[in-house]
This record gives C-alpha cells, sequence and structure tokens, in this order.
C-alpha cells in the first residue's frame, strides 16, 4: 500500500500551526487481511464492528446473492489471536404473510452495561423497511430472539450508536421516502432502563438529502453529526444539549460520492473519518474506487491520512471504525461486494 499525504502550503503563522499538528499525527504498523478468504455468500456488504473484551472483536454483516435478494441474512465473525473465525450465519431472513423479507444492514453495539447488541434492518428495499434487534448478555455466545422496533422507529441506520449517558443510548437514522425518495436523518433515543424509544428531529432548514449518519463527541454535551448526502459533500448538524436537540445543518469542504461514511472520536479534538473522496458518477457505484482515512481537530476541515484503498475501478465502501482499548484503530469495509476486509493501524 503507498501512503499518501497531503500537506497544504503554508502561508500564514496560524496555518503553519494547524498544519504542523496534522503531520504530528503518524500512522504506523499498518495489517490488513480478509475477515475470509472464502465467502460463504456471492455477495457481502454493510459491515459492523465491536470490541467484546481486550484482543477480541466481533463483526457483523449482511450477505446473499445479491442486496435485497430473498435468502439475505446477517452473518458474523469472531477476531481473537489476529484471526477471524469462520463465518456464521445469525440472524435469517423474516418469512411473513407468504414472503421473506431480507435483512438490511447490522450494526454491533456494546452498551455500558455489558449489553450487545445488534440493530438491523428487514424488508424489501430502503424505503420500506422496519427495524429489528438482538440482544446478548454473554458477549454474543447466546442471543435473545429478534425484537421488532416500534412503529417509525429503525435504530442506527448504518453507523454505531454513541452512549455519552449511561444507559442512554443515542442512534443516528434515516428514512428514504417511497414517493418522491427524500433522504432525511433523525435520531433515536433508548433508554435501557424501560426498554422505550423516543424519535428526536434534526433542523434541516436546507432541505439537504441526507441519510446515515455518523457521531463525533466534541464535549459531554457537544456532539457533531456527520451525514452521507446526494451533493457531493457531507452534511453537518449540531447538538450543544447531549443530543436532544439538533441545528446548523449544512455542507463542509468534504467531498464524498453519495456513499456511506464512518468516523471516530479519539479525543475531544481529535477524530478520524473514512470517506470516499470522489464526487457522484452516473452510476450508485461511481466514486467508491478511493477509500480515504481523514483527521480532524474540530470536525469542519479534515486532511488525509491515506489511502485504504485507490484503483481505477471498483467499489470500496460502507465503512466501520473503532478504536479498541489498546488504542489500536480497527476499519471494516465492503471489497467489490465480495470480502470483509480489515484493515488495522497505530497512531502517533
Amino acid at each position: 500500500m503507498i501512503l499518501k499525504f497531503n500537506f497544504f502550503p503554508i502561508l500564514l503563522v496560524l496555518v503553519s500551526l494547524s498544519c504542523t499538528s496534522v503531520r504530528k499525527l503518524k500512522v504506523n504498523n499498518i495489517t490488513e487481511t480478509f475477515i475470509t478468504s472464502q465467502p460463504i455468500t456471492k455477495n457481502s456488504h454493510a459491515a459492523t464492528l465491536v470490541e467484546l473484551e481486550p484482543n477480541k472483536l466481533m463483526a457483523a454483516w449482511f450477505g446473499g446473492k445479491y442486496e435485497g435478494a430473498k435468502d439475505v441474512g446477517i452473518y458474523f465473525s469472531v477476531y481473537k489471536d489476529k484471526k477471524w473465525s469462520a463465518p456464521l450465519n445469525l440472524v435469517t431472513p423474516l418469512i411473513t404473510q407468504k414472503d421473506t423479507l431480507p435483512c438490511w444492514n447490522p450494526v454491533l453495539f456494546k452498551s455500558k452495561s455489558e449489553k450487545l447488541y445488534l440493530f438491523y434492518k428487514v424488508g424489501k428495499n430502503p424505503r420500506e423497511w422496519f427495524g429489528a434487534m438482538i440482544v446478548s448478555d454473554n458477549n454474543g455466545n447466546t442471543w435473545s430472539g429478534p425484537k421488532y422496533l416500534p412503529d417509525g422507529i429503525l435504530g442506527p441506520v448504518k453507523n454505531k450508536p454513541i452512549e455519552t449517558t449511561p444507559g442512554i443510548i443515542l442512534c443516528g437514522s434515516s428514512t428514504e421516502s417511497i414517493g418522491d425518495n427524500k433522504w432525511r436523518v433523525h435520531v433515536e433515543k433508548y433508554t435501557e432502563a424501560t426498554e422505550s424509544w423516543q424519535k428526536i428531529a434534526v433542523e434541516n432548514n436546507k432541505e439537504f438529502e441526507i441519510i446515515q449518519p455518523t457521531f463525533l463527541v466534541h464535549s459531554p454535551n457537544k456532539i457533531q453529526m456527520l451525514s452521507r448526502s446526494k451533493h457531493n459533500k457531507l452534511i453537518s448538524s449540531w447538538s450543544e444539549d447531549n443530543g436532544k436537540t439538533w441545528q446548523e445543518t449544512d455542507s463542509i469542504n468534504v467531498v464524498n460520492s453519495n456513499s456511506g461514511v464512518d468516523a471516530l472520536t479519539l479525543s475531544d479534538k481529535s477524530f478520524l473519518l473514512v470517506n470516499n473522496p470522489l464526487r457522484m458518477g452516473n452510476d450508485w457505484f461511481n466514486g467508491r474506487n478511493v477509500l480515504d482515512v481523514e483527521y480532524s481537530k474540530d470536525g469542519l476541515y479534515w486532511s488525509k491520512l491515506f489511502d485504504l484503498e485507490n484503483q481505477k475501478e471498483g467499489e470500496f465502501s460502507y465503512p466501520a471504525i473503532i478504536q479498541t482499548s489498546d488504542k489500536k484503530v480497527h476499519i471494516l469495509y465492503t471489497y467489490n461486494r465480495e470480502f470483509i476486509k480489515h484493515t488495522t493501524f497505530n497512531l502517533k
């Protein structure tokens, strides 16, 4: 892999200080592997990742003949001793009313109460799907049966939730309307003690077409949301009250090819983003041939650290990023819809 660093001309003292701080962040000990070199389904997509305990991770994704096919279920693998276990099926398609509905977009999350959640969607397509989850009290050794979420609640649509207040899980969610295919984001608050859900609106006065938000935590009360859009750029929204209300929805100068992103809070002034940094093309998959890791100190201005993939063609998309207890960064992403690729690295 060739690492490409973007450094900007030093024109002013303030710019110089900013660029110097970015240069000090170094990436080393990069490793790359596939969860499996022999996928058990023809199509694999939308991976999610969680740390179960030190040096032990779990990944999940949906797989089947193709996205939306009636055989699409949720599969998982466990990472231990630097090896991935053989993938196994965890959730099968739902058979209901003489029809079979595929699964979509699993999201793993382990709460501070030690509950392990797998949120996912069920339905013919993203305009008609509904939310579901299964829960484990023993790190995924056994799971509850499927619990279908209340009407109008989808759970986290693509990216991991956050839990800034113990027992309160904030999920970035979104809808795609049936008639006019409008994309809109919102937040869903899950309260563990009561197993209840609350839907929270996100101000969108400019009517951006946005879905699949991911969170950055700037302080105990200040949270930023970054969303995928149809506008060739990421869209940012802000909460100053720990997720109760959301405002200031606007574009930022981060190019994105209408593809899913994920972000990671390293500290209150240090963030990572995994992004397809090209403009949209004529087809939905155009621009997904480059996937990079970017760094920011404020969530607004981002600099590329390195490319995960940079090829003339191909689809490298739908990333998930976490930092484990040993401070190593782990990223999963779709590799040409056939494999789930795993990249790890350290930061200095």
